[in-house]
Protein backbone atom coordinates (compact mmCIF):
# COMPACT_ATOMS: atom_id res chain seq x y z
CA UNK A 1 0.00 0.00 0.00
CA UNK A 2 1.34 3.39 -0.97
CA UNK A 3 1.25 6.36 1.39
CA UNK A 4 -1.36 9.00 0.64
CA UNK A 5 1.15 11.84 0.82
CA UNK A 6 4.83 12.62 1.02
CA UNK A 7 7.82 11.30 -0.85
CA UNK A 8 10.65 8.88 -0.35
CA UNK A 9 13.76 9.57 -2.38
CA UNK A 10 16.44 6.94 -2.83
CA UNK A 11 19.32 7.50 -5.23
CA UNK A 12 17.51 10.51 -6.67
CA UNK A 13 14.26 8.70 -7.44
CA UNK A 14 10.94 9.33 -5.71
CA UNK A 15 9.87 5.78 -4.96
CA UNK A 16 6.42 6.81 -3.70
CA UNK A 17 5.57 8.39 -7.06
CA UNK A 18 7.01 5.47 -9.06
CA UNK A 19 4.68 3.00 -10.75
CA UNK A 20 5.02 -0.77 -10.33
CA UNK A 21 7.27 -1.20 -13.36
CA UNK A 22 9.61 1.59 -12.23
CA UNK A 23 9.76 0.10 -8.71
CA UNK A 24 10.54 -3.35 -10.11
CA UNK A 25 13.32 -1.93 -12.29
CA UNK A 26 14.68 0.09 -9.36
CA UNK A 27 14.76 -2.96 -7.07
CA UNK A 28 16.49 -5.05 -9.73
CA UNK A 29 19.14 -2.42 -10.34
CA UNK A 30 19.77 -1.16 -6.81
CA UNK A 31 18.57 -3.62 -4.15
CA UNK A 32 19.62 -7.20 -3.53
CA UNK A 33 17.54 -9.57 -1.44
CA UNK A 34 18.56 -12.57 0.64
CA UNK A 35 15.54 -14.44 1.91
CA UNK A 36 15.57 -16.65 4.99
CA UNK A 37 14.64 -19.57 2.75
CA UNK A 38 16.80 -19.10 -0.34
CA UNK A 39 14.00 -19.11 -3.00
CA UNK A 40 16.19 -20.53 -5.74
CA UNK A 41 14.97 -22.05 -8.98
CA UNK A 42 15.65 -25.79 -8.37
CA UNK A 43 16.14 -26.78 -12.01
CA UNK A 44 18.63 -23.97 -12.64
CA UNK A 45 22.32 -24.41 -11.88
CA UNK A 46 23.96 -22.37 -9.14
CA UNK A 47 25.41 -20.06 -11.78
CA UNK A 48 22.08 -19.64 -13.58
CA UNK A 49 20.40 -18.71 -10.29
CA UNK A 50 23.09 -16.16 -9.50
CA UNK A 51 23.03 -14.45 -12.92
CA UNK A 52 19.23 -14.46 -13.12
CA UNK A 53 18.80 -10.84 -11.89
CA UNK A 54 21.18 -9.59 -14.57
CA UNK A 55 19.57 -11.74 -17.27
CA UNK A 56 16.20 -10.22 -16.33
CA UNK A 57 17.60 -6.69 -16.52
CA UNK A 58 19.48 -7.24 -19.78
CA UNK A 59 16.92 -9.54 -21.41
CA UNK A 60 19.52 -12.31 -21.78
CA UNK A 61 22.62 -13.80 -20.20
CA UNK A 62 25.82 -11.88 -20.84
CA UNK A 63 29.44 -13.02 -20.76
CA UNK A 64 30.18 -10.36 -18.12
CA UNK A 65 27.35 -11.70 -15.94
CA UNK A 66 28.73 -15.22 -16.19
CA UNK A 67 32.18 -13.97 -15.13
CA UNK A 68 30.80 -12.05 -12.14
CA UNK A 69 28.55 -14.96 -11.18
CA UNK A 70 31.46 -17.39 -11.24
CA UNK A 71 33.57 -14.96 -9.18
CA UNK A 72 30.84 -14.57 -6.56
CA UNK A 73 30.23 -18.31 -6.32
CA UNK A 74 33.97 -18.94 -6.01
CA UNK A 75 34.19 -16.34 -3.24
CA UNK A 76 31.33 -18.18 -1.52
CA UNK A 77 33.37 -21.38 -1.57
CA UNK A 78 31.21 -22.95 -4.27
CA UNK A 79 33.62 -23.11 -7.22
CA UNK A 80 33.05 -26.85 -7.47
CA UNK A 81 29.24 -26.45 -7.43
CA UNK A 82 28.80 -23.77 -10.12
CA UNK A 83 27.27 -26.07 -12.74
CA UNK A 84 25.14 -28.19 -10.40
CA UNK A 85 21.36 -27.75 -10.28
CA UNK A 86 20.50 -26.14 -6.95
CA UNK A 87 18.21 -29.09 -6.20
CA UNK A 88 21.47 -31.06 -5.70
CA UNK A 89 22.96 -28.63 -3.17
CA UNK A 90 22.80 -28.73 0.62
CA UNK A 91 20.77 -26.12 2.48
CA UNK A 92 23.88 -24.19 3.41
CA UNK A 93 25.15 -24.24 -0.17
CA UNK A 94 21.78 -23.00 -1.40
CA UNK A 95 21.90 -20.11 1.06
CA UNK A 96 25.38 -19.12 -0.16
CA UNK A 97 24.05 -19.17 -3.75
CA UNK A 98 21.24 -16.87 -2.59
CA UNK A 99 23.75 -14.44 -1.08
CA UNK A 100 25.76 -14.45 -4.32
CA UNK A 101 22.55 -13.80 -6.30
CA UNK A 102 21.76 -10.79 -4.08
CA UNK A 103 25.20 -9.36 -4.88
CA UNK A 104 25.04 -10.05 -8.61
CA UNK A 105 23.96 -6.61 -9.81
CA UNK A 106 26.37 -4.82 -7.42
CA UNK A 107 23.45 -3.23 -5.57
CA UNK A 108 23.77 -0.21 -3.32
CA UNK A 109 21.64 -1.98 -0.69
CA UNK A 110 21.17 -5.64 0.26
CA UNK A 111 18.27 -6.59 2.51
CA UNK A 112 19.15 -9.88 4.18
CA UNK A 113 16.77 -11.90 6.35
CA UNK A 114 18.86 -14.36 8.41
CA UNK A 115 21.49 -14.75 5.65
CA UNK A 116 23.50 -17.21 7.75
CA UNK A 117 20.57 -18.92 9.45
CA UNK A 118 20.95 -22.23 7.60
CA UNK A 119 24.75 -22.34 7.67
CA UNK A 120 27.28 -24.04 9.91
CA UNK A 121 29.54 -21.63 11.79
CA UNK A 122 32.47 -21.87 9.33
CA UNK A 123 30.20 -21.19 6.34
CA UNK A 124 28.46 -18.38 8.21
CA UNK A 125 31.82 -16.74 8.88
CA UNK A 126 32.77 -17.11 5.22
CA UNK A 127 29.53 -15.38 4.17
CA UNK A 128 29.94 -12.62 6.75
CA UNK A 129 33.53 -12.01 5.65
CA UNK A 130 32.38 -11.71 2.03
CA UNK A 131 29.65 -9.28 3.12
CA UNK A 132 32.27 -7.19 4.90
CA UNK A 133 34.59 -7.30 1.86
CA UNK A 134 31.78 -6.26 -0.51
CA UNK A 135 30.87 -3.45 1.88
CA UNK A 136 34.47 -2.19 1.91
CA UNK A 137 35.28 -2.73 -1.76
CA UNK A 138 31.99 -1.85 -3.47
CA UNK A 139 30.32 0.37 -0.87
CA UNK A 140 27.25 -1.84 -0.67
CA UNK A 141 25.13 -1.29 2.43
CA UNK A 142 23.76 -4.42 4.11
CA UNK A 143 20.67 -4.40 6.31
CA UNK A 144 20.78 -7.75 8.06
CA UNK A 145 17.97 -9.14 10.17
CA UNK A 146 19.19 -11.83 12.58
CA UNK A 147 18.47 -13.41 15.92
CA UNK A 148 22.10 -14.54 16.20
CA UNK A 149 23.95 -12.18 18.54
CA UNK A 150 27.33 -13.44 17.28
CA UNK A 151 26.41 -12.50 13.71
CA UNK A 152 25.01 -9.14 14.85
CA UNK A 153 28.26 -8.43 16.70
CA UNK A 154 30.12 -8.66 13.37
CA UNK A 155 28.12 -5.74 11.95
CA UNK A 156 29.26 -2.12 12.16
CA UNK A 157 25.98 -0.97 13.67
CA UNK A 158 23.23 -2.79 15.53
CA UNK A 159 19.63 -1.81 16.11
CA UNK A 160 17.34 -3.90 18.23
CA UNK A 161 13.62 -4.16 17.61
CA UNK A 162 11.52 -5.19 20.56
CA UNK A 163 7.86 -4.61 21.35
CA UNK A 164 7.57 -2.28 18.36
CA UNK A 165 10.44 -0.05 19.49
CA UNK A 166 13.76 0.37 17.66
CA UNK A 167 16.83 1.05 19.78
CA UNK A 168 20.43 1.62 18.76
Amino acid sequence: MKPTSGSYDMLGQDLIAADDKALTNFRNAHIGFVFQFHNLLPDFTALENVIFPTAVREGHETPAARVRGRELLSRMGLADRIDLPTANLSGGQKQRVAVARALMNAPELVLADEPTGNLDWASAMQVMELIREINREEGTTFLISTHDEKIAALCKRQSVVGDGVVTG
